[in-house]
């Protein structure tokens, strides 16, 4: 079964068109202190409270039993219990393996005695000169010849003084068994001679020296992304880091101490703790996964990048090898273990990330390594990662992620399912812009961010927005009221198919208007545009959007003025 996916209807939940203040029609003049919020926020991007008064009965309930679970754990030094059973589940095979060898041992010494016995047999039949074989009873009774009464009698009288008389003739296999009868027999009588000796002490009042025990050491301090997991320590984070574990298991207790426990231990396998120190594993992979900005309820945001790999030579390094699939794995563990260092895990806080995957020139599904190296990504961080993601954003989707995702839809819960957002190729801008900010939406998304930007800031205000109806123009007037200052703007249209141009026009009527940047048809590709214009007397920057559409445009764009002063 497919993933269910939700696909964003954004153009039929637009805000309403603010009323902007205009000098001549159709112009806009855009007034810095008017600025609104570019796009409302999506009402069904919400997440669970994590306060206990907000939790249900059953759920609070289930948060206490789980509390209870992981205390008992820690104090019985319990909470590992997974290494443990994997060393008592080798004991028996150990156990067995030994047996095996014993009785192997035994066998081979019970066919060399029937060996050492025969060849005995056989050499008393050749010197007695083949006498035919005597029943069993004959053979256990002492031999005795008439006649030769002296020496009987010197043999029994060597018994009463307590000499063994040495036999000259070769032992059979009934006197073989009957010493070996006579030698456990005395082994089991010196120990019940040595039980007896024990009791007698005991009565007497002597005391028996006890074994020693290994004195186990209850580790309190155990932590998980730096939250203390001891619920009497008595920390609100405790709870957080804990429902997250409930939640991803529909709040049934011994499922989510399971995962807890699995998590815990993958932790200490891998030992995830001392990945943020390995610096190795960022090489030639940067690009590829990243955490850029936040989204409009605080939460990172983490770029995944598909189409990085569409590069052979790099393709190659990074899975054609078990060392170099390893290694990806490793890094994009490390690449999560980041986010997570930007998170608060208080009640009221930010506990969860915002995913972004960009499918645009992704390899595919030919490719096997990159297929198997992603369900193992994605096994790895619903295993031990619960509830970390607050969206999952898959934007520019090609004709094959369908038959993708049914192939991840096993290996997904349904509450992960939930939480993907689909967006084809002409709809990743209006997507993003109902859960990212335009400013924090990097330019090849379609928003205004920029690498090591340094020229707009939070500081310098928010995004303001114009919509140009189909086949009209409209026009963003920039004030610029004394002479000797730069102006910097950055402007961006959804879906583009515009026509767009700048000018500066002079206060002075005298004055000659300047062509900024020419009149240019721009395409839906197109990326946020830029631009800066240091005037010589008072005037105003003019940006003309022409739409030639049957759809009504949105139009994104921010300014600020440069005194000299600042500049110098």
């Amino acid at each position: 079964m497919a993933v269910e996916l939700k696909e964003e209807a954004v153009e039929a939940q637009e805000a309403p068109v603010p009323e902007e203040k205009k000098l001549e029609e159709p112009k806009l003049v855009a007034e810095k202190d008017s600025a609104v919020p570019a796009v409302e926020r999506s009402s069904s991007f919400k997440e669970e409270s994590n306060f206990l008064n907000d939790l249900k009965e059953s759920e609070r309930k289930a948060l206490i039993e789980l509390r209870a679970k992981v205390e008992e754990a820690i104090l019985e030094n319990k909470l590992f219990k997974k290494e443990k059973e994997q060393e008592e589940q080798k004991k028996p095979k150990e156990k067995e393996e030994v047996k095996e060898v014993e009785k192997a041992d035994t066998e081979e010494a019970q066919e060399a005695e029937g060996g050492k016995a025969e060849s005995c047999l056989a050499q008393e039949g050749v010197e007695g000169g083949a006498e035919p074989e005597k029943p069993k009873e004959e053979e256990e009774k002492p031999e005795t010849v008439e006649g030769e009464g002296g020496k009987v009698e010197s043999d029994v009288g060597a018994e009463q003084k307590g000499e063994e008389v040495a036999s000259s003739e070769p032992k059979t296999i009934s006197s073989a068994l009957k010493e070996e009868e006579e030698e456990k027999s005395e082994t089991q009588q010196g120990e019940e001679e040595k039980v007896e000796t024990d009791v007698a002490a005991e009565t007497k009042g002597e005391e028996k020296a006890p074994e020693p025990k290994e004195v186990e050491v209850v580790d309190k301090e155990v932590c998980l992304w730096g939250v203390p997991l001891f619920p009497s320590k008595g920390f609100e984070s405790t709870d957080v880091v804990l429902l997250k574990f409930l939640r991803a298991r529909d709040f049934k207790v011994k499922e989510a101490f399971e995962m807890l426990q699995n998590a815990l231990q993958w932790r200490k396998e891998w030992k995830i703790d001392e990945i943020l120190d390995e610096d190795t594993l960022e090489t030639d992979l940067g690009a590829a996964c990243y955490m850029d900005g936040v989204d409009r309820e605080g939460h990172p945001v983490c770029y995944n990048v598909s189409g990085f790999f569409e590069d052979s030579e790099l393709y190659h390094k990074t899975f054609g090898s078990e060392e170099g699939r390893k290694k990806f794995l490793r890094w994009r563990v490390q690449v999560m273990e980041k986010g997570i260092k930007k998170l608060d895990f208080k009640p009221s806080g930010v506990a969860s990330l915002l995913q972004v995957t960009d499918l645009k020139n992704s390899p595919g599904l030919s490719k096997k390594e990159l297929r198997t190296a992603m369900k193992q990504v994605v096994e790895l961080l619903q295993d031990n990662y619960p509830e970390f993601v607050a969206r999952n954003i898959v934007i520019n989707v090609p004709f094959w992620y369908y038959a993708f995702s049914a192939i991840l839809s096993p290996f997904l819960t349904q509450r992960t399912k939930s939480k993907f957002v689909i967006a084809r190729p002409s709809k990743v801008t209006e997507t993003l812009l109902k859960y990212i900010p335009v400013e924090a939406i990097p330019i090849k998304y379609g928003g205004l961010k920029r690498e090591n930007d340094t020229e707009f800031s939070a500081e310098d205000g928010g995004v303001s927005e114009l919509i140009v109806k189909a086949g009209s123009t409209e026009s963003v007037e920039i004030p610029c009221p004394e002479a000797g200052a730069t102006l910097v703007w950055d402007l961006t249209v959804l879906g583009w198919e515009v026509n767009y141009k700048e000018e500066f026009v002079p206060t002075d009527e005298g004055s000659y208007t300047i062509i900024v940047k020419k009149g240019k048809k721009m395409g839906s590709q197109e990326e946020a545009v830029r631009n800066s214009f240091r005037n010589y007397e008072p005037g105003k920057i003019v940006l003309t959007i022409e739409n030639g559409t049957f759809k009504k445009k949105k139009v994104l764009f921010r300014y600020k003025a440069k005194s000299c002063s600042k500049e110098c």
